[in-house]
C-alpha cells in the first residue's frame, strides 16, 4: 500500500475531519504517512490516542496542544512528538495548519 511518488496539493481533495478541521493525506507507505490538517479558529482536535508514533510541525497559526497531562501553547515553527497510545489533542487559537507524520501509516485515513 503506497501513495504516488509525487503529491500535488491542488490534486488532493481536502477531507472534512469534523470540528473545524480539514485534512489532506500526502505520501505514505506501510511505515510512514504525511498529513496536512487545516484548522479554523476554534477548531478542536478532540483528545484521542492511537498506536502510531506522531511528529507534528506547526506550519501556521497558534494552538493549545495537550499531550498526556501537559498543555502548551505552540505556534509556527514549533512542533511536538506523541508516543504511541498517549492521549493527545489540540484547540486552534488562531487559524492555522499542522503537518503530521505518522508511523506506521494511519490506515483509517485512507478511503
Amino acid at each position: 500500500m503506497n501513495s504516488k511518488q509525487f503529491q500535488f496539493a491542488n490534486d488532493i481533495p481536502w477531507e472534512d475531519a469534523g470540528n473545524g478541521i480539514q485534512r489532506q493525506v500526502f505520501g505514505y507507505d506501510d511505515k510512514v504517512m504525511l498529513v496536512k490538517a487545516k484548522f479554523e479558529k476554534g477548531g478542536i482536535g478532540l483528545l484521542h490516542q492511537h498506536p502510531h508514533s506522531q511528529v507534528t510541525d506547526v506550519d501556521s497559526g497558534v494552538f493549545e496542544a495537550t499531550i498526556g497531562d501537559t498543555k502548551k501553547i505552540i505556534k509556527k515553527g514549533d512542533g511536538y512528538y506523541v508516543p504511541p497510545n498517549i492521549l493527545h489533542g489540540c484547540v486552534c487559537i488562531e487559524e492555522g495548519m499542522l503537518i503530521d507524520a505518522f508511523s506506521p501509516l494511519r490506515e483509517d485515513f485512507l478511503k
